[in-house]
């Protein structure tokens, strides 16, 4: 696919007068699918899909449009030429953008990383022996993903990664429920069945009746899933450097006042893992990694070209929404064997659910717990607990109320499907809190 988007984009290009600006792009993968229900599979598929964006820009105007391609290149340079006429006719209509990026030619970049996946003839022998004796309801995805980006300044990038992910919930008769996602590049068959096996003993614990505690502030560790969901919340109205200058960020008290995070909390854009490309969408390449908070303090912000123009800043090549591609949180010292005995008592918080700002500017964040989550005494699980309504800020559980941290990170994959499978996710350990606010 790179020599086709290559080879076709140079002929769409060739097209355009000296005043039109133009970048092409294409998102595809080459995927097997098995859903699986009651440990069992109920379907097997494959995905070979393709899609191609265009943006162009004329007399600081620009429009964009995207498509399905069908792989062959003298129908599809058809259809890209016949759609590039039809913005050809639309652009002259549009308003003047007077932050309008143009395309430029910062440098090439050809990344292809190559995984260790599971051949899909052995798949099913290898995903479903463990499974057994439990309920397992999920989606299996492997395969490659590609993104390539070209423009009209010279400009070619390509990026392609192997990954694989098992996203899962495994069922009780009592209809409580485990969430778990086994992600990554290269397969390792034992810990993948340790790590299914690690979540069938999450949900014999669910057997026992669960606990229902008062509203309060609980000594609580928070699963690296449910930590992901925590910095998720970053990338809306948090390290976005117009976030910030709009007045909108939940970061403003770090850059204003001088607030700052707890010294075991630190965060980074890293590519290093080869899970998302470099290069955003108008293809302008990053750093391999962009320090953002280190011991507690804001380093960095994301900085897009567009935010840079406007308040006369220097651009560190963030996409356009300035959200995280990236992220990794560094480990601590805390081993996964001595949670329970670091926890001691309190609450165990497998996965939140439905997070949002109650005060973005104050940095609260409210959501739920969910799923597997457990009251602990005297370092040993007691029973589950239902579910609650969490409010608290940044300030205190990735702050002053952050204890310790794990020493293994997760990788904790973006897994959705909608017009083809996501890349990239957050590589994050566990922490263990103090207190956190349990409201209802």
């Amino acid at each position: 696919m790179k020599e086709y988007f290559f080879n076709i984009s140079e002929k769409v290009i060739n097209t355009l007068s000296n005043d039109e600006h133009l970048t092409i792009s294409i998102n595809g993968e080459n995927s097997e699918f098995i859903r699986i229900n009651n440990a069992k599979v109920r379907q097997i598929g494959t995905v070979a899909d393709a899609s191609m964006g265009m943006e162009l820009i004329k007399n600081n105007r620009k429009v964009q449009i995207s498509f399905t391609i069908q792989r062959d290149m003298e129908k599809d340079y058809k259809i890209i030429i016949d759609y590039l006429d039809t913005m050809r006719k639309n652009i002259v209509s549009l308003p003047e953008d007077p932050l309008c990026v143009l395309p430029e030619n910062h440098g090439s970049l050809d990344e292809e990383y190559t995984g260790h996946l599971l051949n899909p003839k052995e798949s099913v022998d290898a995903l479903l022996p463990v499974m057994s004796g439990v309920d397992l309801i999920g989606i299996w995805a492997s395969g490659d993903v590609f993104v390539g980006n070209t423009n009209s300044a010279g400009q070619k990038n390509w990026f392609s990664t192997e990954t694989f992910s098992l996203d899962y919930s495994l069922i009780n008769p009592l209809k409580k429920m485990v969430k778990e996602t086994y992600a990554g590049t290269h397969w390792d068959q034992n810990d993948y069945e340790s790590f299914i096996n690690s979540s069938k003993e999450k949900l014999s614990m669910l057997n026992e009746k669960s606990r229902k505690i008062k509203p309060g502030s609980y000594r609580t560790y928070i699963a690296s899933a449910g930590v992901s969901d925590l910095i998720d919340m970053f990338s809306w109205g948090g390290v976005s450097e117009n976030s910030i200058r709009k007045g909108r960020s939940s970061f403003i008290k770090m850059r204003d006042e001088g607030k700052s995070l707890s010294p075991c909390f630190s965060l980074k854009e890293d590519f290093s893992s080869g899970t998302v490309p470099r290069f955003n969408s108008n293809g302008e390449i990053s750093d391999i990694e962009l320090p953002l908070i280190i011991d507690g303090a804001l380093k960095n912000t994301l900085i897009s070209t567009r935010t840079a123009n406007e308040y006369n800043l220097s651009t560190n090549f963030a996409s356009q929404g300035e959200y995280l591609r990236s992220p990794v949180m560094k480990e601590g010292l805390v081993e996964e064997q001595d949670i329970l005995k670091e926890l001691n008592t309190g609450v165990y918080l497998s996965n939140l659910h439905y997070l949002n700002w109650s005060d973005q500017l104050g940095g609260r964040v409210t959501g739920m717990t969910r799923y597997a989550c457990f009251w602990v005494e005297d370092g040993e699980i007691i029973s589950p607990i239902d579910d609650m309504r969490f409010d608290d800020t940044i300030y205190n559980f990735f702050g002053d109320k952050l204890e310790s941290v794990t020493s293994k990170s997760r990788l904790n994959p973006s897994v959705g499907t909608y017009g083809g499978r996501n890349l990239g996710g957050v590589h994050c350990p566990g922490i263990i809190l103090k207190s956190f606010e349990l409201t209802l």
